[in-house]
């Protein structure tokens, strides 16, 4: 694996890379000037950069400010388009949302965030409402404590070492021990229940998709009002059927 100090590091492709995340942090374009501050790079380098972006149709400018266009879309789609369950994951979950007349979503992990990569709303919306590309810290929600019950053992130990845990709600799970205890709990029951870590007004039942060889490779869930369901009663009514729509996707994984 190439690291930043070795021979097979290119840091002028990832100083571009880390240029188009940062212009994809906010709406409404950035200057030079705090382009240059968010990359940690000097005004010189990142006009380079921004130059060359512009030439291939990434990146647009009005002379001050600098912005993304639709063609950085094309990153993104590629990615999902490598999934092998994608293309029935848009009628998995519309079936599921039928099913169950309530929101479900679907993410993978990202370092110490899951990023969304489908979801699926009923008529009522939540407080709340991540969409596609959104990001969440992973100890937090439901489905990011699936995620990390799916990590092997070294790589949920970096995690918790290294992860911001930081307090959402005064229900946040903080305690490194005490989520070790919560994640170890999710990979025997084969399920995760979070009530208002993230959001007091919302909590979330999730179970993991899996591929072929039992391996975590997402987690869906579904979205619920705080107060409206149990925990037990999430189970009783939504779990059975997160199942189904898990394993149908599992089947698809080919």
């Amino acid at each position: 694996m190439a690291t930043p100090e070795s021979e097979a590091f290119v840091r002028t492709f990832a100083r571009g890379l880390k240029v188009i995340e940062v212009l994809g942090r906010g709406p409404g374009g950035q200057t030079l000037a705090e382009l240059a501050d968010g990359v940690d790079l000097p005004r010189t380098a990142v006009r380079r950069f921004l130059m060359t972006l512009i030439e291939l149709s990434f990146v647009r400018s009005d002379g001050k400010r600098y912005w993304l266009t639709p063609r950085v879309l094309r990153l993104g789609l590629s990615y999902l388009s490598t999934l092998p369950y994608w293309r029935d994951a848009q009628a998995a979950l519309e079936e599921l949302c039928l099913r169950i007349q309530q929101s479900a979503a679907l993410s993978v992990l990202d370092g110490d965030e899951l990023v969304y990569v489908l979801r699926q709303h009923t008529k009522r919306i939540l407080p709340m409402s991540p969409t596609l590309g959104s990001r969440l810290p992973a100890h937090a929600v439901s489905m990011g404590r699936v995620l990390l019950a799916g990590l092997g053992d070294d790589e949920l130990e970096q995690y918790l070492q290294a992860a911001p845990l930081k307090r959402l709600t005064p229900a946040t799970l903080v305690d490194r021990d005490r989520l070790r205890d919560a994640i170890v709990d999710v990979r025997r029951q084969g399920w995760a229940w979070v009530d208002g870590e993230l959001d007091e007004s919302i909590c979330g039942l999730a179970v993991a998709v899996r591929d072929r060889e039992g391996a975590t490779i997402a987690a869906l869930n579904v979205s619920l009002t705080a107060g409206e369901f149990s925990q037990q009663m999430a189970i009783e009514r939504f779990l059975p059927e997160l199942r189904v729509a898990a394993s149908r996707l599992r089947a698809s994984d080919r």
